[in-house]
């Protein structure tokens, strides 16, 4: 128990120092900013190439390590797309410490190995979920100030501007996450980027329906001509009324999503009250080989009813 306590305060104050010692919004800017300028100096051996190299890690063997372990890229992605500035190491390594850290704290309490190892992959995957649910945030974020960005494309686009010099208006106007993505898309193209690849760099760091909705109509209007402007308009007026019946359906499938959460959620509540108001009464659930069973199953069966649910209630618009 004291080493277990030893730890537990080492793990705060490491999260307090980190807190307050975090960078501002400015310094966090400027460092991504002066980051993006190094790494688009990195040449191929001929040294002709100006291609942005993904970096994992600033340690170079550390990079290469982290290039050959299997989903390596798909983590990078969402991180970009959760809007987070951590690389692929840090989160790695947290995963990994808090996974031993989970099935150490797990055998102590548990006689079986097979439910510690269980506990601490769940307790490993933290920083996965974390991303995850940062990213349908932002997405949703983004889905809901997109049409107001369209309108005012649409409306630069009447008043006379250019394309690009749209893009730049919606940069710098619209609010975060749209204005941030939309300055990507525009300092490519300031870059020497063809407009079709920009959208579509656009489309993978915001793979929404929305997003392919305005980037076909874009490329479109590009390749065939139009009245760039009207597009855009009834695309706007697209967006909005699926956001309506998105609505809708969050509102007719609240019920469902409730018992979802019920269903996560109550066993393991009930579980922590049980133990507090008495913490031997659980414990032959975890010592005798039918409580390990009946555990084993209960897991089984509690995922397949979050998939049901989730099957039922996920509703394609």
């Amino acid at each position: 128990m004291i080493v277990l306590l030893f730890i537990v305060v080492l793990i705060l104050s490491f999260l307090v120092l980190l807190y307050f010692l975090k960078p501002t919004a400015a310094e966090t800017a400027i460092q991504q900013h002066l980051t993006g300028i190094e790494e688009g100096r990195m040449a191929s051996a001929d040294g002709t190439t100006i291609l942005k190299r993904e970096v994992f890690s600033t340690t170079p063997w550390v990079d290469e390590l982290i290039r050959q372990i299997p989903g390596s890229l798909e983590l990078s992605r969402l991180i970009k797309q959760s809007g987070q500035k951590w690389q692929v190491n840090v989160v790695l390594m947290a995963s990994v410490a808090m996974a031993v850290l989970g099935w150490w704290i797990a055998s102590l309490v548990i006689s079986s190995s097979g439910l510690s190892v269980i506990i601490g992959l769940a307790v490993g995957a933290a920083p996965y979920i974390y991303l995850y649910v940062t990213r349908e945030i932002r997405f949703a974020r983004f889905d809901s100030t997109l049409p107001e960005a369209v309108d005012l494309m649409a409306r630069g686009l009447r008043a006379g501007h250019a394309v690009t010099a749209v893009l730049e208006m919606v940069g710098n106007e619209v609010a975060d996450p749209v204005g941030t993505e939309f300055r990507a898309m525009h300092e490519e193209q300031a870059l020497g980027l063809p407009l079709r690849e920009a959208m579509i760099n656009l489309v993978d760091r915001v793979p929404r329906d929305d997003v392919r909705f305005l980037a076909t109509a874009i490329l479109l209007q590009k390749e065939t001509g139009g009245n760039l402007a009207q597009i855009l308009d009834k695309t706007a007026v697209v967006m909005r009324e699926r956001a309506r019946l998105r609505g809708q359906l969050r509102i007719y499938t609240a019920q469902g999503r409730i018992t979802g959460w019920i269903l996560c959620i109550a066993p393991f509540a009930m579980f922590g009250l049980i133990s507090l108001v008495n913490k031997n009464y659980e414990k032959p659930l975890f010592s005798d080989p039918l409580g390990i069973k009946m555990i084993y199953t209960g897991l089984i069966m509690m995922v397949i009813g979050i998939l049901a649910i989730r099957k039922i209630i996920d509703i394609k618009v």
